[in-house]
């Protein structure tokens, strides 16, 4: 896991914002409308480059190619793997439940621009799930490179996302597996595919798993903590399973509470789930600690013990809002954790989440976001040259 003892190196989650122009395709494909497949191929390589170039010049160290080659952070699988079809509705969160005057306003505003749901009309698992070409992620990989080969500097690292297991298992219901161990296993063996080719294309693996916190108000809001303790820990043994190939310090995992503007105080606390989430075996944690729900949770970092180059990456920038935060913000958030990891070097400045994990569900404009990671690269010198390091 890349660091440098001079300075708190910057990164984010994932997800970059999509052209309006490809944003359209992809939805327009998942609503079964006939689409030109080579339109979409050429939209998402022309993405590519661009948030490639502007990750650079707003001063990211670990970037990646922003998903573009890709309608959501993990229903893309449905066309690389076998097995889905069908339709269903997945269940609403306890929070929006809670407050049904917030869901009204919510489903309004969903309502305002085309958008590619990670709720609705979502697919089942009714056969065998297996990966269907390897090819497929190679090419993906390949893309990234071939973008990253077109500009000058580039990243210190580039990575790229796939998917947790349990995320997929959760949203895109089992209707062909016997137990849900059953279809955490098939769906963990063909993740292994994506896992392996990204390591061997040369870039970091990140592991998206809201699963490990979300789920414990979605699929688990009425069923007691200990049985979602139990859900997210047969994920991460699953995850564990998937990476037999793949050394932990080429990897690391991202967890939270759900990409969406809502109270979110149905979530679970972070100390109730670290435990379970630091027996990932990887490089690095990617943790949310901007958000108002969760920011003063950077203090459970002391019960996450940290092996011989294992990091933190940290939240420090919103992806909800348009507030652009002050640089001082930001590093006076990554001393605070710095302090309890007791360690800076082992700190990054990272997003709590991404900007648009399903194609037109971003809630931040371009623009914006482009200043949002400036200012977090900003901060991060700040905070390097406060925290004795070289800056």
């Amino acid at each position: 896991m890349l660091t440098d003892p001079g300075r708190i190196l910057t990164t984010h989650t994932g997800s970059l914002p999509r052209p309006a122009a490809l944003t359209e395709l992809y939805a327009a494909r998942v609503a079964g409308e006939a689409v030109d497949e080579a339109a979409i191929d050429a939209a998402g390589k022309a993405a590519t480059r661009h948030v490639v170039r502007r990750q650079i010049a707003a001063g990211i160290d670990i970037g990646n190619n922003g998903e573009q080659q890709r309608e959501a952070f993990f229903l893309y699988v449905r066309r690389r793997m076998s097995g889905f079809g069908g339709s269903w509705n997945r269940r609403p969160m306890a929070d929006v439940v809670r407050y049904p005057g917030f869901g009204a306003w919510a489903a309004e505003q969903e309502g305002v621009r085309r958008s590619v749901s990670n709720r609705g009309a979502l697919p089942k698992a009714i056969g065998p799930v297996a990966y269907l070409d390897p090819a497929l992620i190679k090419a993906e990989c390949d893309e990234f490179r071939a973008a990253l080969s077109e500009v000058d500097g580039g990243f210190a690292e580039p990575f790229m996302t796939a998917p947790s297991p349990g995320i997929i298992a959760a949203a895109l219901l089992n209707a062909h597996y016997d137990t849900e161990d059953a279809y955490l296993h098939a769906l963990g063996q063909a993740l292994r595919v994506e896992y392996e080719a990204i390591h061997q294309a040369g870039l970091l693996l990140q592991i998206d798993a809201p699963d490990l916190a979300l789920e414990r108000h979605v699929s688990f809001q009425d069923r007691p903590l200990g049985d979602f303790i139990d859900f997210a820990e047969r994920v991460v043994a699953t995850i564990n399973d998937a990476l037999v190939n793949v050394p932990a310090d080429r990897v690391r995992i991202h967890a939270c509470w759900g990409n969406y503007e809502a109270p979110h105080d149905c979530d679970v606390d972070l100390h109730d789930i670290l435990p379970t989430i630091g027996r990932a075996k990887v490089g690095g944690w990617v943790l949310p600690f901007a958000n108002p729900r969760h920011a003063h949770e950077y203090r459970c970092l002391k019960d996450l013990p940290l092996d011989d180059g294992q990091v933190v990456v940290a939240g420090v920038i919103d992806p909800l809002t348009n507030f652009v935060e002050h640089s001082e913000v930001v590093a006076d958030r990554l001393e605070r954790v710095a302090q309890v990891v007791g360690d800076p070097t082992r700190v990054l400045a990272g997003t709590d989440c991404g900007f648009d994990t399903s194609a037109g569900r971003g809630r931040v404009a371009e623009d914006v976001v482009w200043a949002k990671l400036r200012a977090m690269a900003d901060g991060a010198r700040i905070a390097s040259v406060r925290l004795g390091l070289r800056g």
